[in-house]
């Protein structure tokens, strides 16, 4: 199975940009495929983004659509979410999944606010 840590969330100002990295060990990477999810208090666990195991495909939440990009680095064993243009709505804890063979492991997640 995968073990997964994100990373790279903070305090930004809206409009600003953040970059979150999801660093996986103890399987083969190649073949999972990975989604970014965050969660705002009081409220569900919502999907932010979604790549393929090739990363030949990806989607993405209407909330998020020409903001945010997800992409992986194989070689590294990293799949990366990067924000732009954030808005006070963003902010939550941010989990990447990884997702093979209909299991699901997921990180610790990271916190992003962002605030005036």
């Amino acid at each position: 199975q995968v073990q997964l840590v994100e990373s790279g969330g903070g305090l930004v100002q809206p409009g600003g940009s953040l970059r979150l990295s999801c660093a996986a060990s103890g399987s083969v990477f190649s073949l999972y495929a990975f989604s970014w999810y965050r969660q705002a208090p009081g409220k569900q666990r919502d999907m932010v983004a979604s790549i393929s195991s090739g990363g030949g495909s990806t989607n993405y939440a209407d909330a998020v659509q020409g903001r945010f990009t997800i992409s992986r680095d194989n070689a590294k064993n990293t799949v990366y979410l990067q924000m732009n243009s954030l808005k006070p709505e963003d902010t939550g804890v941010y989990y990447c999944k990884g997702l093979r063979r209909g299991s699901e492991y997921w990180g610790q997640g990271t916190q992003v606010t962002v605030s005036a």
